[in-house]
């Protein structure tokens, strides 16, 4: 082990619980150890900047584990702004459906194989292409176009429904 690194471990170990504290105190429990981690791992890409004195050094790390904090805190404002973005647009796009529109749909949906369900939700409900399906559960194309067409009439089967003409 190089010689920076074994100070940085005995500062770590030195300091780990007071960073795991000061972390938690300003965000969460759940996410205290998750930006430790984040920590360490800044820290040892910048060990050269380490500095020699043990004081020093363990201010160094409250500086890193400083800057995770504030990383963290612009993602989450992302992620908030983001989602109320979204939010917003849902609101304005739909005017919810009555709750059991589509029920018999779902029902139908929910009896068929677990693969073929999975393989109309895909398609359907998630607008993927059979081609982008097919790769995302890791089978053939070809395949996926037989479970799909299989599926197709067994839930034509189930809702009823005449087969188009052409």
């Amino acid at each position: 082990m190089r010689r920076d690194d074994q100070r940085l471990t005995r500062a770590f170990e030195a300091s780990a619980s007071d960073l795991l504290a000061y972390l938690s105190r300003r965000t969460n429990v759940d996410d205290g150890p998750d930006l430790l981690g984040e920590t360490m791992v800044v820290a040892w890409r910048r060990v050269q900047d380490l500095p020699e004195d043990p004081e020093r050094a363990r201010m160094w790390l409250f500086g890193i584990a400083r800057g995770t904090l504030q990383n963290h805190a612009r993602g989450e404002r992302r992620r908030w702004a983001l989602a109320d973005r979204i939010r917003g647009r849902i609101r304005e796009d739909a005017t919810a459906p009555a709750a059991d529109a589509g029920s018999d749909v779902r029902d139908a949906i929910d009896r068929l194989d677990p693969e073929l369900a999975e393989l109309v939700r895909l398609v359907h409900w998630d607008r993927l292409s059979l081609v982008d399906a097919a790769e995302l559960i890791d089978i053939p194309a070809s395949t996926a176009r037989g479970r799909y067409q299989k599926a197709r009439e067994e839930l034509r089967a189930a809702l009823s429904v005449e087969a188009p003409l052409a």
